[in-house]
């Protein structure tokens, strides 16, 4: 994992006590609140319906059991005893006090933790697949890539003020679990005649006009990637639209230009820039490379036949936590383990100061002190002994969070919706508990297979609903919240955007409307093999809108 080196240190508490500053004189009156919003944004404070939010970066999802406990302290002292994992990889604190929040950085800072460039329209936190290091598909760890790019754009005096916000994600394994193809940019490690670099994906997006990106550049190799990166920035930060924040993204830049044009300008731009100090040295990344090194693994057996066994005659709940939640390890003898954080009828992506503790604990006796946040708004213990994974299960229960349901119906993304965000039409999270709370049965679940469903409260998509298996978008009627339902969307390989069924559900609607949705599937599907994605793709809509609209 990467450690601070005194720069690294000297920056954020430099900015903690910047932000004391500006934090005071606008409690003073010295700052209006028109002038104190982009140096709150700055450093990922919002202003929500009911208090401020604080969103603290955890680039590309990576955690020590350390910093867990101080974001469980964070809870505890600062909040109202829990926070909410989002899909950027990111924790938010959704009740902060403004006068408080200059100590809260604080805190965070001493355990090399902060909020930069979480909020407002620069380079936001680098996300990668929550695999990384440890998936036997991956070909090339992504992490330190992730790391070099994240000092690469913290404090970019370039690109501070872009048209508006800017993503990254980066994979290097076979089956993409990052969703490059829906980023402002999406990296995928390849090969290239035995030389590391990099598949260049551009223009992808969500919100208000869905995008999948497309390749900009099949090949750039690993010494020009900040240069490549640097180039696409500045045909951005130079032809994107400043006019209108809703086509402002870099996805209607694309589309308007066209990719081959556009591509032509990052081209122009990147001879201009390719001799200026910014090449990737081997040295430089394998300095990096070296915080990510394994753990120092223990020998052990093989123990897939025993897991195998167990997930057949193992209790009911242990059963299906052993099918969904744990996923293979490159290393002979261990598993990673998704802890979910969508108990039964509770808000998608919350966790307790307790939960908090109680994970690092077991971080630290199962999993070397590691914990990565995923995209899917749960976490990762990534190192877990196969043997010992009845037991993980036994510790997780007595907290809460021995939910067997990752990759099933009830693992909802899902945004905070109107209950806490003033952007939102609609509530989210009490329709994410009642479906959860429809879906009880584990057999059932288990039945359905992989079944993705993501819900926003608006058309700013923060729940990615466009990219669900099952998509819900809630909108506003004349004061009342209705419900639109998409099908087919993906953010795998292959993404894809969901198509609307037809008209919306009011909320006494949505859940026997996502219960006919699931009968139509189990009705239809050629075998318990194919997926509900499949089935989708392969029957279209037509099936669904009878069943949905038959009267």
């Amino acid at each position: 994992m990467y450690a601070y080196d005194r720069y690294d240190q000297t920056l954020v508490e430099e900015r903690v006590a910047q932000f004391r500053d500006q934090t005071q004189r606008r409690m003073a009156g010295e700052l209006t609140e028109d002038e104190f919003r982009p140096l709150r944004l700055q450093n990922g404070l919002y202003l929500q319906l009911h208090a401020y939010m604080l969103r603290v970066a955890i680039p590309y999802g990576a955690l020590s059991s350390r910093q867990l406990r101080t974001l469980a302290h964070v809870a505890r002292k600062y909040d109202r005893g829990y926070g909410h994992f989002s899909t950027r990889q990111n924790i938010q604190f959704n009740w902060v006090a403004l006068e408080q929040v200059p100590d809260l950085l604080g805190e965070l800072a001493q355990v090399q933790m902060h909020a930069i460039q979480t909020s407002g329209n620069c380079i936001r936190n680098v996300t990668a697949d929550p695999l990384a290091g440890i998936a036997p598909d991956e070909f090339a760890d992504p992490r330190a890539y992730c790391e070099i790019i994240r000092q690469w754009s913290t404090f970019h005096p370039e690109f501070a003020f872009l048209p508006r916000k800017f993503k990254i994600a980066v994979t290097g394994a076979k089956h993409d679990r990052a969703a490059v193809e829906v980023h402002d940019i999406g990296l995928r490690l390849r090969l290239e005649q035995g030389e590391p670099g990099f598949e260049v994906w551009v223009g992808g997006g969500l919100g208000r006009t869905p995008r999948i990106g497309q390749v900009v550049r099949d090949f750039v190799p690993q010494r020009d990637l900040l240069a490549y990166l640097e180039a696409i920035l500045r045909v951005y930060n130079r032809f994107g639209r400043r006019d209108n924040k809703y086509k402002a993204r870099i996805k209607i830049l694309v589309g308007s230009l066209g990719i081959e044009r556009f591509a032509e300008l990052v081209e122009e731009e990147w001879k201009l820039i390719a001799d200026t100090g910014l090449e990737l040295t081997q040295a430089e990344y394998e300095r990096v490379a070296a915080f990510f090194a394994p753990p120092d693994y223990e020998v052990l057996p093989d123990a897939q036949a025993w897991l195998d066994r167990a997930a057949l005659t193992g209790s009911r709940q242990l059963s299906a936590w052993l099918r969904a939640n744990v996923l293979p390890h490159r290393q002979p003898g261990y598993s990673a383990v998704v802890v979910s954080l969508k108990p039964h009828g509770r808000p998608p992506g919350d966790i307790t100061h307790q939960q908090m503790d109680a994970v690092a604990d077991l971080a630290d006796a199962h999993s070397f002190g590691r914990i990565v946040a995923t995209y899917g708004q749960n976490l990762v213990l990534p190192h877990v002994p196969t043997l010992r994974l009845a037991d993980l299960h036994a510790e997780l229960q007595k907290v809460g969070l021995g939910e067997g349901n990752v990759g099933r119906l009830t693992d909802i993304i899902c945004c905070p919706g109107l209950d806490y965000c003033n952007l939102a039409s609609t509530r989210s999270i009490p329709v994410s508990e009642a479906i959860s709370r429809h879906f009880d049965d584990y057999d059932y679940l288990h039945d359905l297979g992989d079944v993705s469903l993501k819900m926003s409260g608006c058309v700013n998509a923060c729940g990615h609903h466009h990219v669900g298996n099952i998509g819900i978008l809630g909108v506003d009627r004349a004061g009342e919240e209705y419900y639109q339902v998409t099908l087919g969307g993906s953010a795998e390989d292959g993404a894809s955007i969901g198509k609307i069924v037809g008209r919306a559900f009011s909320r006494d609607e949505i859940v026997g409307a996502i219960d006919a949705i699931m009968r139509v599937y189990l009705e239809g599907r050629d075998s318990s093999e194919e997926r509900f994605l499949d089935f989708v793709r392969r029957v279209g809509l037509d099936p669904f809108k009878t069943r949905l609209y038959a009267d």
